[in-house]
């Protein structure tokens, strides 16, 4: 993986290689954004320049042993740890292979997503306690190649209270040419002991034009499509990908949205309960990425009132939809909307009851709706 393979993140790249050209790497740096931003490619691209034998200026070679090996995941000196389920296997090791063909078929993945390419029970994964050592002990021998010895964390935020306190004092005191790199998509689980002996790199949110460009590039999508899209996931790669993959419940989607409005201006209270009805009956995944699809929405609507249709972000399906619609979207109802939705989302993943659910937000867009 090489700095040119990781989408976007510019300023933290010129931030790694500036720290490797002035001799002035941290020995312990935290990764943090969602994992769409590309955190996990961006400590592989970082740990490939470290270990490259012919740096370039701005990037590893890429063809080098050195290169070749870490492409391959297979380089002595790179360590990996990252959460596992451990009713089948409670260290990183004993799941290398899957982990190497996961990052092989898409660098770009959240802990969901491995979770289930790892165990199709989808058991919690965690890192434990037994990691913890395995960590220390890899760290204790001496680099096989005479240059750095890297530890990649992902989801550090993972690590139970155990596994976590017993890496202190390493983290605190590494041995010599020791690097660890902590990817993680929030810090709100890590022990503050963690942070504070660590660098923080914040990763940024993608541009949406940038991740236009990229799917159109790897997917050979129309321009409006990929746009559209790109402002759907909000600048993360991840979200983009899987809404390419569900293109046709987005089209279910705008179906679903424009039914919802319409009975809920008519104020149709049996069409109402039977979109309730109807929602219900999908999966709670359609169902959350319909509510994600209505704040896009909403705030597509609220961009074409206040600067027009030249900054919306909408296929031309959709643009034609908000023409009528966007005027009843206001400064009076958007907060209200945005909230009641967001806060669907959140009672859908808690297990909320889904036709009780909608029902209630079918009424409360009713009465929204009609404060424009």
């Amino acid at each position: 993986m090489q700095f040119k393979d990781v989408i976007g993140q510019i300023h933290a790249k010129t931030h790694l290689i500036d720290e490797v050209n002035r001799n002035r790497v941290s020995h312990a740096q935290l990764f943090m954004g969602n994992p769409g931003y590309g955190g996990l490619p961006l400590a592989l691209a970082f740990s490939q320049y470290l270990l490259c034998q012919d740096k370039q200026d701005n990037d590893s070679c890429g063809v080098c042993p050195s290169c070749q090996k870490v492409t391959r995941l297979q380089h002595p000196d790179l360590h990996f740890s990252f959460p596992t389920v451990l009713t089948l296997g409670n260290k990183s090791d004993m799941f290398l292979p899957q982990w190497r063909e996961k990052i092989t078929e898409n660098p770009y993945f959240n802990l969901n997503q491995w979770t289930l390419y790892l165990d199709e029970k989808g058991r919690k994964p965690i890192i434990g306690t037994d990691e913890s050592q395995e960590i220390i002990k890899k760290l204790s021998l001496k680099s096989f190649e005479g240059g750095y010895k890297i530890m990649l964390i992902w989801m550090a935020q993972e690590m139970n209270t155990t596994c976590a306190n017993k890496l202190l004092k390493i983290l605190e005191e590494p041995p010599d040419k020791t690097l660890f790199l902590l990817i993680v998509d929030n810090a709100d689980s890590i022990l503050p002991t963690i942070i504070s002996r660590t660098q923080l790199l914040k990763l940024v949110k993608l541009d949406d034009e940038l991740v236009a460009s990229e799917l159109q590039h790897q997917f050979q999508l129309n321009k409006d499509t990929a746009i559209s899209q790109a402002s759907l996931a909000n600048g993360d790669w991840i979200e983009a990908v899987s809404l390419n993959s569900q293109s046709l419940q987005k089209d279910v989607n705008r179906e679903l949205f424009v039914s919802c409005m319409r009975v809920c201006y008519k104020k149709d209270v049996l069409s109402m309960i039977n979109w309730a009805e109807k929602l219900a009956g999908e999966s709670k995944e359609n169902q959350k990425n319909f509510l994600k699809y209505a704040l896009h929405m909403f705030r597509q609507s609220i961009l074409n009132n206040y600067v027009g249709s030249q900054l919306t972000r909408v296929s031309a399906e959709e643009a034609d939809f908000l023409k009528n619609f966007a005027r009843f979207i206001t400064g009076n109802n958007i907060q209200e909307l945005m909230n009641e939705f967001s806060d669907a989302h959140y009672h859908l993943e808690r297990n909320a009851h889904a036709k009780i659910l909608f029902t209630d937000l079918c009424f409360k867009v009713m009465r929204l709706i009609h404060f424009a």
